[in-house]
């Protein structure tokens, strides 16, 4: 069998049935006992291509019995992509009807101890497609692609996004190294003994009494906002929110204790011991990762906040003994992305200075870091006004093909166009309310008010545009960026192979360094202390080997803070 798809789904409650696909031709027909599929899929050759409707039904199956595939199609994820696709969009695949292939995964947010652990494929039968309809699905796919007008962009996409789904599941099983002892005592130390009876802990119990006392307010509950609001209205303070910037405003003294309460009732609530009794289970911190599921292609997760680790809870993030944690982010990456894909050498010259904000300064920009920094983000999500709109024309004049570009996916936004990242992920056409206000202000004797709520609309709308290119492109950085990443560490981890399956079954599960954490411009990887500065390497060469498969020759660096450490907060 050599370079054949073989399309997985599940059968019955007691196997799975396989069908061979080669150039888009269905063949040979396998049926696999459920206790056989781990050893029947790691003794395929390293050519099969794994194709399944979601990584998230199977996948996780052979990763606890020790197997890892190496390329695989998800289809939902692709079918996700390819009906949204401009470069496809005049293909018999984007214009059918939707089906139930369209229907998003109802899977609730679960905490992990609720999961069964191994459930059963009539489970999984239920809520998916057969083999036949995932093969039918599958070659019109390849079909649709081969349509596509582009340059390739939509294909390779359409690659990353299926090997960030394995990375997903590859995530999953791994967990993020916790110690749930440190977090408890990070939690006693900050918030106080734990109340038995699920009350605050003492410490916030103790602020508590504070913000009550300050306003004469025996009976406050500081945990509503509404409460807050009308209360400090009531103590002769104009304000309409608790939000931080408008409370500290006031001088009150209220103020301290309020927020501080704010700060210790996010951590409790956020993380607290309810959040480890949920999360957290046998030394690793276990949310369940979403890929693409935002619209620019970003991440999220379903449960546990791991897109929101509070830098309270990253001491609790630790190697284990004789382990390290390779910790990485890219500098400035959306910036970065734009000078690419604008083909902008002035702005590429200032990011290869290193930090570019500070060689904005350097090439007379603007006058501070902070300004270049303020400029940056204010051209990259449309500030009109304050400091920001003051700096963005001078940004304009030094980058007139950066900024450029953003100006003119806002334009497209606001006549009401779909707009394109650089492999072709394109964004969604504008939603019922901007229709409805670019209709009521056409219609006859429609009134100034009409025109007006017409026009914000529209820039509201060019603002997500001009934003969807960059994040939606950096997205895809991130991507290749892991999907090189995972092929170095099976590559530094592999001692042997089953079979020469393109299954990484050589090296010991608990000796092979294992991405174990992403976040749109981060990874963590937890690695063996004699592997950690090879990993800190293959980590920096994978940030290098995505920039030049997306933007090739041209002269733009993506650097990266490094940093190999023993604990989460020591990264810096």
């Amino acid at each position: 069998m050599h370079g054949v798809d073989l399309v997985l789904a599940v059968a019955d409650g007691e196997a799975v049935e396989a069908v061979e696909v080669d150039a888009g031709v269905p063949g040979r027909r396998h049926r696999v006992a459920l206790g056989e599929l781990p050893a029947w899929v790691a003794g395929q050759p390293e050519s099969v291509r794994w194709v399944w409707a979601d990584s998230a039904a199977l996948y996780p199956r052979l990763l606890r019995a020790g197997v890892r595939v190496r390329r695989g199609v998800d289809l939902r994820l692709t079918r996700a992509l390819l009906r949204a696709a401009a470069a496809v969009r005049d293909t018999s695949y984007a214009l059918a009807p939707g089906n139930d292939w369209d229907a998003a995964p109802t899977d609730a947010a679960v905490p992990p101890e609720h999961v069964p652990s191994d459930p059963t494929l009539f489970d999984l039968a239920s809520r998916g497609p057969g083999v036949d309809e995932c093969v039918a699905e599958h070659v019109a796919q390849q079909e649709c692609l081969a349509g596509a007008q582009d340059r390739g962009g939509l294909a390779l996409l359409c690659h990353a996004e299926s090997v960030g789904g394995l990375i997903a599941q590859e995530l999953n099983h791994a967990g993020v190294p916790f110690s749930a002892e440190v977090h408890e005592r990070r939690l006693t130390e900050t918030l106080g003994e734990r109340d038995p009876y699920g009350g605050r802990p003492a410490v916030l119990a103790q602020v508590c009494e504070q913000v009550r006392a300050a306003l004469d307010a025996p009976r406050l509950n500081p945990d509503s906002a509404v409460d807050i609001v009308a209360t400090l209205r009531r103590a002769g303070l104009e304000v309409t929110s608790t939000r931080k910037g408008e409370l500290a405003r006031l001088d009150h003294p209220v103020v301290e204790p309020l927020l501080r309460y704010k700060k210790l009732s996010r951590l409790h609530t956020a993380n607290g011991w309810a959040w480890m009794e949920s999360w957290v289970r046998d030394g690793r911190f276990r949310p369940d990762w979403v890929p693409g599921a935002v619209v620019t292609g970003r991440w999220a997760s379903r449960g546990g906040g791991a897109l929101q680790l509070p830098r309270e809870i990253r001491s609790a993030v630790r190697a284990d003994p004789g382990w390290r944690l390779v910790v990485a982010d890219a500098a400035q990456l959306e910036p970065r992305v734009l000078a690419a894909m604008s083909g902008d050498e002035q702005m590429a010259r200032a990011a290869s200075a290193g930090d570019l904000y500070q060689a904005l300064v350097d090439q007379g920009v603007v006058e501070t870091r902070q300004h270049a920094k303020v400029a940056m983000l204010g051209a990259m999500y449309g500030a009109t006004t304050g400091e920001a709109g003051a700096l963005v024309p001078r940004l304009q004049r030094a980058y007139p093909r950066a900024v450029g570009l953003v100006e003119a996916a806002a334009r497209a936004g606001e006549r009401g166009e779909r707009v394109t990242t650089w492999l072709g992920r394109t964004s969604p056409w504008p939603s019922g309310w901007w229709r409805d206000a670019q209709a009521a202000a056409q219609q006859p004797g429609a009134g100034g008010a009409a025109e007006r709520r017409a026009r914000q609309v529209s820039r509201d709308w060019g603002r997500f545009t001009r934003n969807f290119v960059v994040q939606g492109t950096a997205a895809e950085w991130a991507l290749c960026w892991m999907g090189h990443l995972r092929r170095l560490l099976e590559e530094t981890a592999r001692v042997g192979t089953a079979g020469g399956s393109g299954v990484h079954a050589g090296a010991a599960p608990d000796a092979r360094p294992e991405l174990v954490y992403f976040l749109h411009d981060e990874v963590i990887v937890h690695a063996p202390e004699e592997l950690a500065d090879e990993v800190a390497a293959a980590v920096a060469g994978a940030a290098a080997a995505a920039g030049e498969l997306l933007f090739g020759s041209f002269p733009v660096e993506f650097p990266l803070d490094v940093a190999v450490v023993g604990s989460y907060d020591e990264a810096g």
